[in-house]
């Protein structure tokens, strides 16, 4: 059995000064940290880009506590095409709704369901309820798949997530009932993530992550990116293996003891994020 914390979902962004509006004023997130990196990552956290790019942590509170955004930023990069492979994120927030009536952004409906969309077509799904003061506004990430007793043969055989809930098209899964869920919804046809996909990050202890490197060799089972240790300049340096589910979803799994060092909320990250913003000239 792993023991898996839900970390964040990564979000390529083409527009970081309307997407900093989104997920400050609409949604109501704080910035947590900001990163700025030279050249591309080495185990393809931007994309396969190797240029220029940043990382900006956004959630409602610290990422030990909480299910966050990765925002992820190539310097030059101006649009990313969607698939049809991310389907939403959910958030309980009826202020999110106020602000964002307030702000005439969109609200559109679908199934029932009020949701906002992010730059790039990102669709967030709200739940019209007061934000919880007692744990995280997040309830789930929702991803398609094209085969759902195969998905879930991989997510909870071999993976170990648990099942929360389950339909002959969905099944909601997590690590543990205090945390922030990831839903696959078979949507009866392959799965297209183009250009602007995403990827799903969970935490584990450090010596669990040659366990989860041998259990996907011995299924053969994609590993993208075999257990590698990634720097950032001035914080921790943290140990990842990157994993493809049978739909191609990015999966990273980082050491939970560093990666706890490195997330710590930094204060000066909001000015920084401006900072960088403004004197971008990649757009121009």
């Amino acid at each position: 059995m792993i023991s898996g914390r839900a970390l964040h979902f990564v979000f390529k962004v083409a527009d970081r000064t309307l997407t900093a509006k989104f997920y400050r004023d609409v949604l109501g997130m704080k910035v947590l940290r900001h990163e700025e990196f030279s050249e591309g990552c080495e185990a393809a956290c931007n994309g396969p880009y190797a240029n220029r790019w940043s990382k900006t942590m956004i959630g409602y509170g610290p990422e030990d506590t909480h299910f966050v955004v990765e925002l992820t930023y190539n310097y030059g990069i101006t649009h990313y095409e969607q698939g049809n492979d991310f389907l939403g994120l959910t958030v309980q927030s009826s202020e999110s709704l106020k602000r964002a009536a307030a702000m005439n952004w969109p609200v559109k409906e679908q199934n029932g369901l009020k949701y906002v969309e992010a730059p790039g077509g990102y669709k967030f799904y709200i739940i019209d309820k007061p934000q919880p003061a007692d744990k995280d506004p997040v309830v789930k990430v929702s991803l398609a798949c094209s085969d759902i007793a195969r998905s879930i043969a991989y997510w909870n055989g071999l993976l170990t997530l648990k099942i929360f809930e389950k339909t002959d098209k969905s099944v909601l899964l997590g690590f543990s009932d205090d945390q922030a869920k990831l839903e696959l919804v078979d949507i009866g046809e392959p799965v297209n993530r183009a250009k602007a996909y995403g990827r799903i990050a969970f935490s584990c202890p450090f010596d669990q992550q040659p366990i989860i490197d041998q259990k996907m060799q011995e299924a053969k089972e994609k590993i993208l990116t075999p257990l590698i240790s990634l720097d950032t300049p001035g914080k921790a340096t943290v140990r990842v293996i990157i994993l493809a589910d049978p739909d191609d979803h990015e999966i990273c799994f980082v050491d939970d003891e560093s990666f706890r060092q490195l997330s710590q909320v930094d204060p000066a990250s909001d000015a920084d994020l401006d900072k960088f913003i403004k004197s971008d000239k990649s757009r121009n």
